[in-house]
């Protein structure tokens, strides 16, 4: 039988997610992927570095050529296309520069910003001006970011200590030229993880938690930045996605909790209840 006498009635909702590798297969582009086939997304990539690392930390870093980086994102744009896009680590400015300008010539849309500077083992993950790099050329092009607590700190150039802290930083994320922001609590202190969403021009949200308290945490910010993409990749609006993004990592959180991987900060269980693929019925990207 011929391919084209059964003409495509509808299509995968896909999800690019642009970030590094992990060896380790915890976080990064293997938590993404992971995460998009358990949400029954297509998930694509473009490797932005390669690192050496595994649950005790990262090793070595190289990053992958401007050029390359830009290669990847046209390969998949041109011909798959994409329903939403992933940011995470990007180690360079030059490396920045190449996805704002890959964004905006094959305007993607729905982008969710994970500002990846800082490892769960505390390794620098970015170099010192690709932070500016950031926000002058990814914060506005992005539909969310989702830093935690120390990277915005890092942002901002001031502490977040506090959950009184975490209103007023949001607000002055958004005031650095971000559309959302989803901060993120977790590395708070108590029994209690709590979130601040918040939107330009509209309400804030604060989203509370159970801690799960597990070891097992590594790639949990990239397992998050992934199923909001999903979700918003599905057509669910920045709130509900923010929800359901949230309430996917808890899941992975606890059925991970008593899993030993390696010897030190463990990954999530990302195929705990893994979902049937998401069609949608073809049409034009949007």
């Amino acid at each position: 039988m011929s391919m084209d006498s059964l003409p495509p009635t509808h299509e995968y909702v896909r999800v690019l997610a642009i970030a590094g590798s992990d060896s380790g297969g915890g976080a990064g582009i293997q938590a993404d992927l992971k995460t998009l086939a358990a949400l029954g997304c297509y998930g694509m990539n473009a490797v932005t570095a390669l690192t050496a690392q595994n649950t005790q930390g990262v090793s070595a870093i190289h990053a992958a050529p401007p050029e390359f980086l830009a290669a990847q994102i046209d390969a998949v744009a041109t011909d798959i296309g994409a329903h939403a896009v992933k940011i995470g680590m990007l180690h360079s400015a030059e490396l920045v520069h190449v996805v704002a300008q890959a964004i905006d010539r094959h305007g993607l849309t729905r982008v969710v910003l994970d500002p990846v500077m800082v490892s769960a083992t505390g390794a620098t993950l970015i170099q010192p001006d690709a932070v500016q790099a950031l926000v002058s050329e990814l914060f506005p092009r992005a539909d969310l970011i989702t830093p935690n607590l120390d990277e915005a700190a890092l942002l901002l150039g001031r502490p977040v200590a506090t959950a009184a802290d975490m209103p007023a930083a949001a607000q002055a994320l958004l005031q650095m030229g971000a559309r959302a922001v989803l901060l993120k609590g977790g590395h708070l202190a108590g029994d209690e993880v709590q979130d601040y969403l918040i939107e330009r021009g509209g309400e804030s949200h604060v989203m509370r938690s159970e801690r799960v308290h597990t070891p097992n945490v590594h790639g949990s910010g990239c397992t998050l930045s992934s199923a909001l993409a999903a979700f918003l990749a599905q057509g669910l609006p920045l709130r509900l996605a923010a929800e359901a993004a949230r309430s996917f990592v808890l899941d992975a959180l606890k059925s991970g909790a008593g899993v030993r991987t390696g010897h030190g900060a463990g990954p999530l269980n990302h195929g705990f209840s893994p979902k049937q693929t998401v069609f949608r019925e073809l049409e034009d990207l949007g």
